[in-house]
């Protein structure tokens, strides 16, 4: 089998732009379809590490996404009233650049759809795939809007909800873990520079994260039994009722949500692939492969750190070996983090049998801080 000459990247999001970027640093001819048409993300933060700076800087841009956000000096857990019950600060992650970062969707959208098109890689929105099929040699892709293509490789970065899953395992669904997520972005206090996540209830936490110099965004993870359904015009007040009984800068920061249509709730569900995530010529990046829970602050890193290692395996290796390889760097890394980010959450809602939420993730980040 020869190395990879055109390439189909079906995903027009974090992990998709990203692997893009990283086949056209290799020379491979790369195309993207996102089936959005607008191109837009939703607009709330993301918590950032140092694995996700490494990743985006090997794509050239780790310095506009720190640009775009905010750096802060790490993750402290904290007791009720914002006491400070341990310090997790981050270690530069590479060239100077910081390991801990806070930046809005749309902010890291911004940087990755830049470049994109700075490189000038083909980017057809409102366009996804009707069918694909797998010969052996190569792919070919029926489109939506009526034209079709061949490559010798289609990488499905579409997400959670992935189609391309669909189609290669229609039994593996993402599943309900029992929480769901609420976020909202208000107002930053001068002089944070930490994300802080705040202990001690049952069922759930919540915390902080800066994002900008005048913004951070506020999150709520709980327990929602029978994955209830709200309605819109709720969401503010749902919201503040899970807010309730926190001090410190949280309280401040709970008053500042009003507006049911600036809060951003979204059931937890996720979907750990077992290995391989590829069948024959079309592979899964991203959450498509391996979407687990926030609770670790890895979603993005994940994906994009897919991107990287796939690219580097493709730019040098044939399909099949690119393939193995991309595996082997992968698959245990982004499992850990998956099952571990669950395991936080069922800690969570069964408090009896937990373990030490902070040693954990502890853990975690400095293990993630290690090179892929």
């Amino acid at each position: 089998m020869t190395k990879a000459q055109k390439v189909l990247v079906i995903g027009g999001g974090v992990g998709g732009l990203a692997v893009a970027i990283g086949l056209h640093q290799q020379g491979i001819d790369v195309e993207v379809v996102e089936r959005d048409k607008d191109w837009k993300v939703y607009h709330v933060g993301i918590i950032v590490q140092a694995n996700f700076v490494r990743a985006l800087n090997v794509l050239g841009i780790g310095d506009k996404a720190v640009k775009a956000g905010y750096a802060y000096r790490g993750a402290r857990f904290v007791d009720l009233n914002g006491n400070v019950l341990k310090e997790l600060p981050g270690d530069t992650a590479v060239d100077g650049l910081p390991s801990d970062l806070g930046l809005t969707r749309p902010a890291l959208h911004k940087v990755l759809t830049e470049k994109t098109l700075e490189l000038g890689i083909p980017v057809r929105l409102g366009v996804t795939f009707e069918s694909f099929e797998d010969n052996g040699e190569n792919v070919a892709v029926q489109f939506s809007d009526g034209t079709s293509g061949s490559y010798d490789l289609v990488i499905g970065a579409d997400g959670n909800y992935s189609a391309v899953r669909k189609v290669l395992w229609p039994d593996a669904r993402p599943q309900y873990t029992g929480q769901g997520v609420w976020r909202y972005n208000v107002p930053r206090p001068k002089g944070l520079d930490w994300s802080d996540i705040y202990v001690g209830k049952d069922k759930g936490k919540v915390g902080y994260c800066p994002l900008t110099e005048e913004d951070m965004y506020i999150f709520a993870v709980f327990e929602e039994p029978g994955n209830p359904r709200f309605a819109p015009e709720t969401l503010a007040n749902e919201m503040r009722k899970r807010l309730e009984g926190y001090g410190g800068i949280m309280a401040e920061a709970a008053a500042h949500v009003t507006d049911p249509n600036l809060v951003v709730y979204r059931p937890l569900e996720a979907c750990i692939m077992p290995a391989p995530w590829y069948k024959g010529r079309v592979v899964l990046i991203g959450d498509a492969a391996h979407s687990a829970t926030p609770h670790l602050g890895q979603g993005a890193a994940m994906a994009i750190e897919d991107a990287v290692v796939l690219a580097e395996e493709l730019g040098t290796r044939d399909v099949d070996a690119a393939l193995d390889a991309f595996m082997e760097r992968r698959f245990e890394r982004a499992k850990l983090v998956g099952t571990s980010s669950i395991m936080l959450g069922e800690w969570d809602m069964h408090p009896e049998t937990a373990g030490d939420p902070i040693e954990l993730t502890d853990r975690i980040r400095k293990k993630l801080a290690e090179p892929v």
